[in-house]
């Protein structure tokens, strides 16, 4: 396994705008709106999100990556097991990702669904690229539950899974 392999089944790493994604089927109009305008907030806050991920090398992308995560945000990867805390996963992005790789966004692979009285959870798929050879080495699955509050949105909970490496 590569390095680069072995750094993506590590950490994750998503952003790049999301072209072509689709919505949620949705049956009434009224929730279609709804779920339409969820799902371009969602999609917004992902962007912005994996934008500072992808340009972690800064320690102002850095940090702005940092501030989308609640201080006790639960990262699961399937390879690399479970980060409990915003710092833990912090270190470890900027450790083995921040210059090393991004990640980039399947075009139509993004949904969001809404979590009543709390927010949403957005899935999709994506592909590892090196920084520095631009080569894509890897993909995998991810699911974000984002939580809505008075203060705005947070990240609560990352699942990354399904990793294999791109022959």
């Amino acid at each position: 396994m590569s390095r680069n392999v072995f750094l993506a089944s590590l950490f994750f790493a998503f952003a790049v705008p999301n072209a072509g994604a689709v919505t949620p089927a949705v049956s009434n109009p009224e929730n279609s709106a709804n779920s339409e305008s969820l799902f371009s907030t969602v999609s917004k806050l992902d962007a912005d999100f994996f934008d500072a991920f992808n340009n972690c090398s800064s320690p102002d992308q850095l940090k702005k990556h940092a501030s989308y995560l609640n201080a006790n945000v639960e990262f699961y990867h399937d390879k690399g097991g479970v980060t409990w805390t915003r710092q833990d996963y912090i270190e470890k992005t900027k450790e083995n990702v921040c210059g090393n790789f991004r990640r980039v966004l399947t075009a139509g692979s993004l949904q969001v669904f809404p979590i009543e009285g709390y927010g949403a959870i957005e899935e999709g798929h994506h592909t590892f690229c090196g920084i520095k050879s631009g080569k894509c080495f890897g993909e995998a699955k991810f699911l974000i539950v984002w939580h809505h509050s008075s203060d705005g949105w947070e990240i609560t909970r990352i699942f990354s899974y399904g990793h294999q490496a791109i022959d």
